[in-house]
């Protein structure tokens, strides 16, 4: 039977939303022990620094499974595959929960960033699979609306647990969810065929397109410096700005409540002109992170300085999504998700460990002033790009078509 690629199958919205959810949960999963660093470490008897590991370990595993399990997977249906990644994610989960010392969270650690590359590998780029479209630049804004989300109600919601119950009851209640969302993929996604044995040899397409190496490039350099100062910002909040301990959770919600206002916005701007926009979220971004150690020592400013960070921060992730899929040469989406994932998650990992090491030496405010100052030099890359417009996604660049007859699958 041929599938025409002008016609992919499409599960519609409820579809789009159980890939949502499959983005949320990774992205709570992963950044879980950011609201947790406080106790995680005393129980593993380890420093906040040290404890930061468990941000960093998955983060590298991410960036080196996304073009790997893209390619190896090229073949497969990706509502199989991204239903066993969603259960891995939870026997992760659920083995953090239990894990008795840092090397054993770190091994599941490991699980952790497997899931997180294959699916925002495969994800990145299949809400256009699921919708007219017409309707594909909301639903991509919905798929990574999952990242904000996760910020709105996973890592605060994780936090909350972690306080009245302990940090391994937030790592439990991550893993059940996932089970869910793994069902919940299974049923709801329509089949959908793989992109067939492109692989890898897509990667060096994409590289080869200047755009999108400047926007690889931009990626690091942004998210290396959001997490580095972001992995740490409890402690700052703590220690530095004298919030009180029990408002922590409230505060991480405001945060990701601005995110996801970020997030909506910044889709809507980013698919006119994914480089304009993404030089006012970096034009924000810096000043405010720079500015908390000297603004932030009292509670309400550092609560002002966090909403306007998690509101510029939101819309990070679909802005640099979209800008590398207008990028990437025709029938490269994938692949051109697979690099991002992977220069995403190295700049999680590498942004996190350099921002433990800067803490544990230097303070928590060095962190800070670490991750504006990465922030401030992404922001320059983006202006002395040469802004070619290109408002709206190539059809067969937006869109990975599905393999020409229903013998090319295994």
């Amino acid at each position: 039977m041929t599938v025409s690629p002008d016609s992919p199958p499409r599960g519609g919205w409820l579809a789009v939303l159980a890939v949502a959810a499959a983005t949320f949960l990774v992205v709570t999963s992963e950044m879980l022990p950011v609201g947790l660093l406080t106790s995680i470490g005393p129980d593993l008897d380890v420093s906040a620094g040290t404890a930061g590991l468990a941000m960093t370990v998955p983060g590298l595993v991410a960036a080196v499974c996304a073009p790997a399990l893209s390619a190896a997977t090229a073949r497969l249906d990706r509502r199989a595959v991204l239903a066993a990644l969603a259960a891995l994610l939870a026997a992760a989960d659920l083995g953090s929960a239990v894990a008795p010392s840092l090397p054993a969270l770190l091994a599941t650690r490991i699980l952790v960033g497997v899931a997180i590359g294959g699916v925002w590998a495969i994800a990145g780029g299949l809400a256009v699979r699921l919708v007219p479209e017409r309707s594909a630049g909301a639903a991509t804004s919905v798929v990574f609306g999952g990242i904000s989300v996760a910020s709105v109600a996973g890592v605060p919601v994780g936090t909350l647990i972690g306080d009245l119950a302990g940090w391994r009851a937030a790592f439990a209640v991550a893993g059940a969810l996932s089970l869910i969302a793994c069902a919940a993929l299974a049923v709801l996604l329509p089949p959908l065929p793989g992109t067939g044995p492109t692989g890898l040899r897509g990667v060096p397409r994409v590289l080869r397109a200047p755009r999108a190496r400047v926007g690889l490039l931009v990626t690091f350099l942004l998210v290396t410096g959001h997490f580095a100062a972001y992995t740490y910002v409890r402690p700052v909040l703590e220690q530095v700005s004298g919030v009180d301990p029990d408002l922590i959770s409230t505060l991480l919600l405001l945060y990701g409540v601005a995110g996801v206002a970020g997030n909506f916005a910044a889709g809507t701007a980013a698919a006119r002109g994914p480089r304009r926009t993404l030089m006012a979220i970096a034009m924000l971004l810096a000043p405010v992170v720079l500015l908390f150690p000297v603004v932030g020592r009292a509670p309400l400013p550092a609560v002002v300085l966090l909403v306007l960070w998690g509101a510029a921060y939101g819309g990070v992730s679909v802005t640099l999504q979209t800008w590398l899929l207008q990028a990437a040469p025709p029938r490269a989406a994938e692949p051109a998700s697979a690099l991002f994932v992977a220069a995403f998650n190295i700049a999680i990992s590498l942004g996190a460990l350099a921002g433990g090491r800067v803490a544990d030496t230097a303070g928590e405010e060095a962190a800070m002033w670490l991750g504006g100052t990465l922030s401030a030099v992404a922001l320059t890359a983006a202006t002395t790009t040469r802004g070619r417009r290109t408002d709206t996604l190539n059809k067969t660049t937006a869109r990975q078509p599905a393999p020409s007859t229903a013998n090319d699958a295994p």
